[in-house]
């Protein structure tokens, strides 16, 4: 008989918790949630070989195991470093590691431009949020930013280089979806760039994934560019039964009333695309950019929203946690209902009941409400508390 495999137990910001031997820090921590998980723009989980490039998921070891107890004597990218049993890390507990992150975010902006107003990631985009989180208001960089022009790849897929932190998401995904690869990085240090070689389009039937996967705003989508902003939009789930045996078929539709202005795989909640069956819901490009009216789908609900995003503004069903509270002073005052507790105008003698409101010309002021001893005698009713007779 095989021998039964012991889980590992690390702690994880005073959070411990038991996984199996080969997990990864960032695996362990996310298994945790919450803010306990590193931020991680590069290391994709349905990637192989992805990770180490971007480094803005440093933590830091304080203990290395049971059986060595010394900490690692610098800083570790959590998304490359597996557990041992005892292991103590600290994430948002060290400040070497809020400092190191500072550092990291600042160096990630050196030469992406601050462009989100007119950047269709906008809003999802995780380099958006981790500025907010990490960044800095200023600065210390005083040389040209590096520029490029755009570049179409392909019929579907505008590159903005300009944007681009060399994640190489987009190129694990060429090299595992894909047959042909026809794009990579080109040149090295600062004048390395994603690019196809010969000005060969990007046309396989994978390609739109690249767009899903891609952490800024560097591979947009041109059947959506500039068309609308994603908070206007209303993200629902649906799926068809689709023709191509490596595509899942479930998908995110992005509506604006009726008409689908996008289509997106699913993610999770760490922005990965979700599993379905233990694999990766990868979708096709016919999924994506030809099945563009409701009627091609079958539409199962709202999709479910973080309520800190600012996706999830005006979206009250779908938002993850988002419970509409149960009605409690009937219940307090005995079965009164709430309406006698407000009626206070016999009690306070500030408003008068036959006051009304609807009937004001402009907005109500001070003075008509004011008491006066003075009747305006006329035709009809007379008015009191100073109204002018209609």
């Amino acid at each position: 008989m095989a021998e039964e495999i012991k889980p590992f137990k690390v702690t994880i910001d005073n959070i411990s918790i038991e996984v199996t031997p080969g997990t990864t820090i960032l695996n362990a921590a996310r298994q945790i949630g919450g803010e306990v998980a590193p931020p991680a723009m590069c290391y994709y989980s349905k990637l192989q070989g992805s990770g180490g490039k971007c480094r803005t998921c440093l933590v830091e070891v304080a203990a290395g195991s049971t059986a060595d107890p010394r900490p690692m004597p610098k800083l570790v990218a959590s998304c490359r470093t597996t557990v041992m049993d005892g292991m103590i890390v600290k994430n948002i507990t060290s400040d070497k590691v809020k400092d190191a992150r500072a550092g990291v975010v600042e160096f990630l902006l050196l030469n992406h431009p601050l462009d989100c107003p007119i950047c269709d990631q906008a809003g999802e985009c995780h380099l958006q949020d981790l500025g907010y989180e990490h960044g800095k208001a200023g600065t210390r960089y005083e040389f040209a930013r590096r520029t490029f022009e755009k570049e179409d790849i392909g019929p579907y897929i505008q590159l903005h280089m300009t944007r681009c932190i060399l994640c190489y998401r987009c190129t694990y995904v060429a090299d595992q979806l894909t047959d042909n690869r026809v794009h990579g990085i080109l040149d090295r240090g600062d004048h390395a760039e994603i690019s196809t070689y010969i000005s060969k389009a990007i046309e396989n039937d994978f390609s739109g994934n690249m767009i899903d996967v891609c952490p800024v705003g560097a591979l947009t989508d041109r059947t959506f560019r500039f068309k609308n902003r994603v908070w206007f939009t209303k993200p629902v789930d649906a799926h068809r039964d689709c023709d191509n045996p490596k595509c899942c078929g479930k998908t995110t539709l992005w509506l604006r009333g009726d008409e689908v202005y996008r289509v997106t795989a699913r993610k999770d909640e760490w922005g990965e695309v979700q599993s379905y069956d233990g694999k990766p819901g990868w979708i096709c490009n016919t999924c994506r950019f030809d099945k563009k009216r409701t009627n091609d789908w079958v539409i199962e609900g709202p999709t479910n929203i973080n309520r800190h995003s600012v996706i999830a503004q005006g979206h009250y069903q779908g938002n993850v946690g988002m419970v509409m509270p149960n009605e409690t002073i009937k219940e307090v005052m005995g079965g009164r209902e709430p309406k006698l507790l407000m009626n206070i105008h016999n009690v306070s003698e500030v408003n008068n009941p036959s006051v009304h409101l609807s009937k004001i010309e402009g907005p109500a002021h001070m003075q008509d409400f004011a008491k006066s001893a003075e009747h305006v005698e006329g035709e009809g009713e007379s008015t009191q508390w100073g109204l002018i007779k209609e």
